[in-house]
């Protein structure tokens, strides 16, 4: 079995001076770790897990954004330089770190922390019409090689039942009609939400907000997925969300793939 594992840890140096990163990988043992909002670079902090290689895309803005991979699997290949937007009045999303694709022997792994539309929706039409279609088209471009797996935090739930109060949310970032639309438009080019595949009925999530005692009161959303191409559900084993490990406003997720 294949354990791979997703984690937007909203400060890689935070979650580690908490111990909270060392402690979960001791009792998970994830053959591959993805991790999103890792606010550094490398040798900022003392990470020390000589089991896994490091492959990080940090940000080059200080203290902002970023993606990094453990993984016990030395991958064939590893791309960072995916030029999917232009720049907008926040900057440049290509030099924030958002994607990283490893290659291994039997899929490609695609690592993503996508833009977040910011609460006055600001940021909404660069992520609507540039960023998704052109996350898209290299997911598609990806799997005339081999089957992909896509993890990672895509700021957006698409369903009711991926955030704890639809309703109220409707217009609100991270589910307007056009963040849902990008998972909709993903999932009908033949990718599959793992865990709503495994688990239709649950109203489980990744992320709480830090006001109004959200995490206590479960008052989440789902925004964290694995999504892998349609070929690889015979070796679909699992796919779990992790709520009682803390060290992040999100927590882990998790797939199991069959050898």
């Amino acid at each position: 079995m294949l354990s791979i594992f997703s984690w937007n840890v909203n400060g890689l140096r935070s979650v580690l001076s908490k111990g909270a990163l060392q402690s979960f990988i001791a009792e998970y043992q994830p053959d591959i770790l993805c991790l999103q909002e890792i606010k550094m670079k490398p040798g900022q902090a003392k990470i020390d897990l000589p089991e896994y290689e490091e492959i990080w895309n940090s940000a080059e803005r200080p203290g902002y954004s970023g993606t990094a991979i453990f993984t016990k699997l030395k991958p064939l290949n590893v791309r960072t330089d995916y030029e999917l937007v232009e720049a907008d009045q926040y900057g440049n999303p290509n030099a924030e770190g958002r994607v990283i694709v490893a290659e291994y022997s039997d899929f490609y792994l695609v690592n993503v922390y996508v833009p977040n539309s910011k609460p006055d929706l600001s940021r909404l039409k660069l992520r609507h019409n540039k960023w998704d279609p052109g996350f898209l088209t290299m997911l598609i471009e990806l799997e005339k090689s081999k089957p992909v797996v896509v993890c990672g935090d895509f700021n957006a739930a698409y369903s009711e039942i991926d955030l704890a109060r639809p309703k109220q949310n409707h217009h609100n970032a991270g589910f307007t009609d056009e963040e849902r639309q990008g998972i909709g438009n993903l999932l009908g080019a033949s990718f599959v939400d793992t865990f709503r595949k495994l688990h239709p009925t649950e109203q489980r999530y990744t992320w709480w907000s830090h006001w109004g005692q959200a995490r206590q009161n479960n008052v989440g959303w789902r925004i964290d997925y694995f999504f892998i191409s349609k070929s690889l559900m015979p070796r679909l084993k699992d796919a779990e969300i992790y709520e009682k490990v803390s060290g992040s406003d999100h927590c882990p997720i998790s797939i199991t793939l069959g050898r």
